[in-house]
């Protein structure tokens, strides 16, 4: 199957899905967080919101003026979007099987499993769009000397050659599931600290 054909089966293609992580990240930094999307893209869309929320929440959780009650404030914020964006990951690993059962798509008998699931790799890429977007900020600081730009210059290839390696080895891995070639599987991620039957720190309290 190759990648035209691939794209008959209603899946965006993987360009499609970084230019939409590259161009919300920038949109959602100069206004309101909005998801216009429908489909595939929708998902896409929403699991990368709650990577947008985490990685702002997290440079919080590192700022040397946020006190304790801010800190617990935001680790609590942290665990629950965390938790949402583990959700996302299986639910765009559901679509794609729910769309291989639509097309009736079979694998081969021997048809190997690979080490991380279509959505763990957007999951990456979503990732490596707002590393991008944030080393591009450092790149710009006007307070920056040309020590820190080379720096971050030198980082910003790196993770440029990284992104263009994920999203080629993502086409290849969507291309073999819709050809048979490898087998497609939602992994539960089956958090235990956020589930109070299964925290010993909240169920023991």
């Amino acid at each position: 199957m190759s990648a035209s054909t691939l794209a008959a089966t209603r899946l965006p293609s993987v360009s499609e899905i970084t230019q939409l992580q590259i161009d919300t990240v920038a949109a959602w930094h100069q206004g309101p967080i909005e998801n216009p999307y429908d489909g595939f893209k929708q998902l896409v869309c929403t699991q990368h919101e709650y990577n947008y929320r985490l990685w702002h929440q997290e440079d919080i959780a590192r700022s040397p003026t946020a006190d304790d009650v801010k800190i617990a404030e935001v680790k609590r914020a942290i665990d629950k979007l965390n938790q949402q964006r583990n959700d996302m990951i299986e639910k765009l690993d559901d679509a794609i099987t729910e769309l291989l059962r639509t097309l009736h798509v079979q694998p081969a008998p021997a048809a190997p499993i690979n080490t991380e699931t279509a959505g763990s790799a957007i999951d990456r890429l979503s990732i490596m769009s707002l590393r991008l977007y944030h080393y591009r900020e450092q790149l710009d600081r006007e307070d920056a000397d040309a020590n820190h730009r080379a720096m971050v210059a030198a980082r910003i290839d790196l993770c440029q050659q990284q992104h263009t390696d994920l999203s080629n080895s993502l086409q290849e891995l969507l291309v073999d599931i819709f050809d048979g070639k490898k087998q497609h599987k939602t992994y539960r991620q089956m958090k235990m600290y956020n589930d109070p039957s299964l925290n010993p720190e909240i169920y023991k309290s």
